[in-house]
């Protein structure tokens, strides 16, 4: 699998000084810079831009709204979760959060550096790891 395309973004303005479709360029990117040996079990996973992380994700990861956010979200099963007989599930999702990571990180070099890290934590979590594991592995 190669050329991850990301659906276009619709009815969002550029914001910040790297505008969103510039954004999910670097995504893309970032995804296919992942080695064939991780992008090939990435079959059935979507990687979307979304502007924000709404109110209850949030609060369902233990986080303020009014404090906290976040830069990426892996919503799925991971691979070391599931048996034999998962089949014919939606496919998971790693989100990636334009506003927040835009806002912390203003110029293309150190967006890249960040939006590098934030895919590769959350393909850690589809694969099964935790924070712990993938914070030790420098992510």
């Amino acid at each position: 699998m190669t050329g991850f395309r990301l659906p276009r973004a619709r009815g969002r303005a550029s914001r910040g000084p790297v505008p969103l479709d510039r954004f999910e360029e670097i995504v893309a990117e970032e995804m296919d810079a992942l080695p064939e040996e991780i992008r090939r079990h990435l079959h059935n996973v979507a990687v979307v831009v979304e502007d924000e992380p709404d109110r209850e994700t949030l609060l369902d990861l233990g986080l303020d709204p009014e404090e906290d956010s976040l830069y990426g979200f892996y919503d799925g099963t991971p691979i070391s979760e599931r048996g034999d007989s998962f089949g014919f599930a939606l496919p998971d999702r790693i989100v990636i959060y334009y506003r927040p990571l835009t806002e912390d990180f203003g110029d293309e070099y150190h967006l890249r550096r960040e939006i590098r890290k934030t895919v590769v934590h959350e393909v850690g979590h589809f694969f099964g790891l935790s924070d712990r594991e993938i914070e030790r592995m420098g992510y």
